[in-house]
């Protein structure tokens, strides 16, 4: 019989856990640089804050002690008044006639141009995505002259305006602004469809897919994140839009929700605690949309940020 006469191996010595400051990962680099992004988070939101805050507060108490002092009464007084004043009903209806369509016609036409730009090959196709993207960079003013000179020039029949021309309509509101924002919509998507993978196109065209189906039935819904993304910022840029609706339309019952602080706005005496109870409710939607589409809003801005 024999014995093993091998020393026997030291067992091994258990590693020490990193520092909490490594193993979160909180070095004093990062310390700084989450330190910055919170001071200009609260310099976004001071005005918000602010406004908030005053929409709460008599405008005797502000004017007495001041914005910055400390509340005396608060209540919600404003924003009934304010709603009821500026007959905001009316100009949600009428921003919603403008940017939903605006927004559905915007990406189906830029998904249109994005995928024939990054899938099919166009000849051209990159000078053609320059072209577009070159259209962001004309300032909106400097053609208010000739679009208002061409709108008054094209008839449309009276079911579609009340002065049977584009003027003074919803449709030329509508139409400008998918005019400006297309460029960008075409743009972001033809730059995220190049990044699908080519072998998923390929197999579909070797089981038989036509064109319409690679577009409709594969693409599309691998582009879900970014329509999200850029629907919630084409919401958002339509539906603050001022200058297109007060350039094209003189109606004011078809002012869109923006127009309505106007009537919250004396001729002699602004109670600007009131005008910020109604700023505060026309910014309502939009932080509404951005919740509801926050999940897929977040992926679209993330996508290509990692491998894997």
């Amino acid at each position: 019989m024999t014995v093993d006469t091998a020393p026997a191996r030291p067992a091994a010595q258990p590693t020490p856990p990193p520092p909490a400051a490594v193993r979160r990962g909180l070095r004093p680099g990062r310390l700084g640089v989450h330190a910055f992004l919170m001071a200009v988070s609260l310099a976004f939101l001071a005005p918000l804050l602010l406004a908030v805050y005053a929409s709460l507060r008599p405008y005797d108490e502000t004017s007495q002690y001041g914005y910055f002092s400390l509340p005396r009464h608060l209540s919600f007084d404003y924003y009934r008044q304010a709603f009821a004043d500026s007959g905001m009903t009316k100009y949600f209806v009428n921003t919603m006639i403008i940017a939903v369509p605006g927004v559905l016609v915007t990406l189906f036409l830029a998904s249109f141009v994005a995928f024939a730009l990054a899938r099919l090959k166009m000849r051209g196709g990159i000078v053609l995505l320059m072209l577009f993207t070159a259209g962001n960079l004309l300032p909106q003013q400097v053609i208010v002259t000739p679009l208002y000179v061409v709108f008054n020039r094209i008839p449309l029949p009276y079911w579609m305006s009340d002065s049977m021309t584009m003027y003074d309509s919803y449709w030329a509101v509508v139409v400008v602004q998918i005019g400006f924002q297309l460029g960008f919509c075409v743009f972001v998507l033809a730059n995220f469809m190049r990044t699908l993978p080519q072998e998923i196109l390929e197999a579909a065209v070797v089981d038989g897919a036509g064109v319409w189906t690679q577009y409709w039935r594969i693409t599309l819904p691998l582009c879900r994140p970014a329509l999200a993304a850029l629907g919630t910022l084409q919401f958002t840029w339509m539906y603050n839009d001022f200058l297109w609706a007060l350039v094209f339309v003189s109606d004011g019952d078809k002012l869109p929700i923006t127009s309505a602080l106007n009537n919250l706005r004396g001729q002699f005496f602004t109670d600007y605690n009131l005008l910020a109870a109604g700023s505060v409710i026309v910014a309502l939607p939009t932080l509404v949309v951005f919740l509801l589409l926050q999940r897929h809003f977040i992926a679209g801005l993330t996508l290509g940020s990692s491998k894997g």
